[in-house]
């Protein structure tokens, strides 16, 4: 693949700071994007991941509010005004038991999962590059299993799914493709952040390679590499997918 495939291209990602969305981040800056803007809420693991590439942009927003994405916005104008890619990476994932679940909870994972995707994307429609520009959400295989204790989030991304095939052809007439990933388990700090305990997070990684017909818990870079796929142009008749990256998690 050619290091250049997203030359002089602008892209934002969510949830840029860490984990996937900073992997991605730093993919598209060396496949050649002149500026990927990271979002996030947190100012210091943006600028963390902002150091490991003179493309990345950080910017401290909140997508679930319309302020948030009224500052992506600015950041995007500040480059030329065109945007080529966004990707929908800031998620929460959060365990808890149904009978624990309050109405505050289960606002903040759809706030973040659903409602932000679908504000951000809204405001930064007419900055899409057209034809030509990609939107790549993270789903979750969740969408398609039973969730005991985490029903809400598998629920958000149930409805994740929904969006990317009902934006997929509400703006396919604008030149804008829209496909999703659906990664199995992988190893990244959302489970912490979520409040999973460490002992719990232990027996999961210890139990769950065994589940899985390819043998071993997903990383970080598998998926992005489909995250970028999805967003060049060899892509181009894609839309309306959503690739399942799960080591045949779902096969079982």
């Amino acid at each position: 693949m050619s290091s250049k495939v997203f030359a002089d291209q602008v892209v934002v990602v969510t949830g840029g700071g860490t984990g996937i969305g900073r992997a991605a981040a730093l993919a598209f800056a060396e496949q050649g994007a002149a500026s990927v803007i990271i979002t996030g809420r947190r100012a210091e693991p943006l600028a963390q991941a902002a150091a490991e590439h003179p493309a990345l942009v950080p910017v401290v927003a909140d997508v679930t509010r319309p302020e948030g994405a009224e500052a992506v916005a600015a950041a995007v104008a500040e480059r030329g005004g065109q945007l080529d890619v966004l990707v929908h990476n800031a998620g929460v994932f959060a365990e808890i038991p149904l009978d624990d679940l309050n109405a505050d909870e289960v606002r903040r994972q759809l706030e973040i999962n659903v409602v932000g995707p679908v504000l951000l994307t809204g405001r930064l429609l007419p900055l899409f590059t057209s034809p030509g520009a990609s939107v790549v959400v993270v789903s979750s295989i969740s969408s398609r299993l039973a969730a005991p204790g985490h029903s809400v989030y598998a629920a958000s991304k149930a409805a994740v799914d929904s969006l990317i095939r009902s934006w997929a052809v509400e703006l396919a007439p604008k030149g804008i493709r829209v496909n999703g990933v659906a990664p199995g388990n992988v190893e990244t700090d959302i489970l912490g952040v979520g409040g999973v305990t460490p002992d719990r997070i232990s027996e999961w990684r210890e139990g769950y390679a065994a589940t899985v017909p390819a043998g071993r818990i997903g990383g970080v870079a598998d998926i992005t590499s489909w995250i970028t796929r999805l967003a060049e142009p060899a892509s181009s008749w894609v839309t309306g997918e959503i690739i399942t990256v799960d080591g045949g998690r779902l096969l079982v």
